[in-house]
């Protein structure tokens, strides 16, 4: 009897792809080997999503990647913050809290202290993203393609049709970003932003957004300090604000503040 190793990452199991289909469809369909030793680093920002928590950390283990999971309670009052006693101690998750909410900003520099990863990537603690996404997001890193990958949510079909007045703001959003910075991406505002972890070391000190204007500076960030910056498609699930969505029209004016600050007059 043949034996099949259980994970997807096995070179055993990646060779025997390659065999059937070919090198080139196996790189195509993102199925590789991972290096020895490797750990992706996920930083779960989290406020008030005791409903959804217990789900994206089941979904995140369900990529059968090595991981370092650092969840980051902000202040949460909705019973989150006795959900994760649950985990804590446990061997691939960390927990940090802060007394209040302080913003996902706030929450990514404090879980950077802690990431030790190969890679690090941010997760959102909604179900709006999915973590098998990963494996393509990782490709163009591991092979020494690019040092931070944007996961896009549009630009493609597969992906649930999002309200017209959310697509338009994140397009003019990511315009106006575009202008300002000199690139052209078409979802500036995606969570899943994934980089090695010298990449994020090279920003770290840097930082100062405490909310979603993180995600402007971020990106200014990287591309002024000459990182290769690479687009590749996700799926994605839009939720509502009856169903817990948090960023809102100020938001949205913060994110162009952020442009002016770190785009145009470069801070």
């Amino acid at each position: 009897m043949n034996h099949f190793p259980t994970s997807i990452w096995d070179p055993e199991h990646v060779a025997r792809c390659e065999a059937l289909l070919g090198p080139a469809v196996c790189d195509r369909l993102a199925i590789y080997a991972l290096p020895p030793g490797f750990v992706l680093t996920v930083i779960v920002p989290i406020f008030n999503e005791v409903a959804t928590i217990d789900v994206v950390i089941e979904r995140l283990r369900e990529t059968e990647i090595p991981m370092q999971i650092i969840l980051v309670d902000d202040g949460s009052g909705d019973g989150t913050a006795e959900r994760l006693k649950a985990y804590a101690g446990q061997a691939d998750i960390a927990v940090i809290s802060h007394a209040m909410n302080r913003g996902k900003g706030a929450a990514i520099r404090s879980a950077l202290d802690t990431a030790t990863g190969d890679i690090v990537v941010i997760q959102d603690a909604d179900q709006e993203y999915d973590p098998q996404d990963f494996r393509y997001l990782m490709q163009p890193i591991l092979q020494g393609r690019a040092d931070v990958v944007y996961g896009t949510r549009y630009g493609h079909v597969d992906r649930q049709v999002s309200p017209l007045w959310h697509e338009s703001v994140n397009g003019l959003i990511t315009g106006l970003a575009n202008l300002s910075l000199g690139v052209r991406l078409n979802d500036i505002e995606t969570c899943y932003k994934m980089a090695s972890r010298r990449s994020w070391q090279l920003i770290a000190t840097q930082l100062r957004e405490n909310r979603f204007g993180i995600e402007i500076e971020l990106t200014s960030r990287w591309i002024r300090s000459g990182m290769r910056l690479v687009q590749r498609p996700i799926r994605y699930q839009h939720r509502w604000y009856a169903e817990g969505k948090k960023i809102g029209w100020r938001d949205g004016v913060a994110a162009i503040a952020c442009i002016v600050r770190y785009g145009l007059l470069r801070q």
